[in-house]
């Protein structure tokens, strides 16, 4: 179900759960700014999501909130993990839903790193 990504952060949402260690998840990353974990339902051979250690709600609150250190932390975390599971040479897409009319259902940001094979266009007609 889409969210308002204008509402306050909800610290039950399912990605703040894996980060306190409720929820389990294959994590594939993680340091002190971001952790990175397999998509439960991947839509590419390589589908992983990223979200900050923050509690943020998307791209928005976290580029107005975040300290420039965090931003950081998390863009060299997003980049980490596309190195390390061999993408940048073939290319990969990063997709970050915003709200409702994008498709947002959980309330925390994440970044999704699809790849390992040809993507297609990017949008659907």
């Amino acid at each position: 179900m889409p969210i308002d990504a204008t509402l306050p952060y909800d610290d039950s949402n399912i990605f703040a759960r894996i980060l306190r260690g409720e929820i389990p998840a294959t994590v594939v990353h993680e340091d002190e700014w971001a952790i990175a974990f397999n998509d439960i339902a991947p839509q590419a051979p390589v589908h992983i999501l990223v979200i900050p250690r923050g509690p943020y709600v998307s791209w928005d609150d976290f580029s107005s909130h975040a300290s420039a250190e965090e931003i950081a932390g998390f863009v060299r975390a997003v980049g980490q993990v596309a190195r390390s599971h061999g993408l940048v040479a073939p290319g990969y897409r990063l997709l970050a839903n915003i709200g409702a009319e994008a498709g947002q259902e959980v309330p925390h940001l994440h970044v999704h790193l699809f790849g390992g094979a040809p993507l297609g266009p990017m949008l659907a007609s």
